[in-house]
């Protein structure tokens, strides 16, 4: 048997330490994580990042090439399908190795391989649209509320912004006191009248 030329074999052959890492490999795509020893998940490392950026490709001759190691046409879809476009931002580096404790049997040391989470680009830039509109929606409803027909109206649906700024919510409540004292006014030159 030829030695491999990454550390010793993983199996008895070189076409069982082939279909270990096929297996492995399925397992990792199919539930994004799973436990295995170090010497393994150093080995997976380099075949999954292979089959993701093949995945990235996504031709017909890409599919067919991952297809002859993982064998299972499931998770194949995933693969191409929702693993590889989370990746699109990103040039290497799909996957994570956390070592963990010893295992308890054989104190064979342990580690966790896993997918790292996708680049999130466009993520924020959505996030501060959304918050800027609101922000622009509180404002003209402020505005609107200031600038209505009849002051009653005015004085019940003035609400502060939701930016939660103080410069808005003692506007708004220098308003309800001018408003107040309006009315207050109105009634004292109401009574004077009255009197006279």
């Amino acid at each position: 048997m030829p030695t491999p030329s990454k550390g010793p074999r993983l199996g008895g052959s070189p076409a069982h330490e082939r279909l270990m890492l096929a297996n492995l490999a399925t397992s990792l795509f199919k539930h994004g994580r799973i436990q295995t020893t170090e010497t393994k998940a150093k080995r997976l490392r380099p075949l999954a990042e292979q089959l993701i950026t093949k995945a990235k490709r996504g031709d017909l001759h890409a599919r067919r090439r991952v297809l002859t190691v993982v064998r299972d046409k499931d998770v194949v879809y995933a693969l191409f399908d929702q693993i590889a476009p989370r990746y699109s931002n990103r040039n290497g580096g799909y996957t994570r190795i956390v070592k963990t404790g010893p295992r308890k049997g054989d104190s064979a040391p342990m580690a966790i391989i896993e997918l790292v989470e996708e680049l999130e680009v466009a993520t924020p830039t959505r996030a501060k649209a959304a918050k800027a509109t609101a922000r622009k929606a509180a404002r003209a409803d402020a505005v609107a509320a200031l600038a209505g027909d009849d002051e009653d109206t005015a004085t019940t649906t003035i609400k502060p912004a939701s930016t939660g700024s103080s410069e808005a919510k003692a506007s708004a409540a220098e308003e309800s006191t001018k408003d107040t004292a309006d009315s207050v006014d109105t009634e004292e030159t109401a009574e004077d009248d009255d009197k006279s």
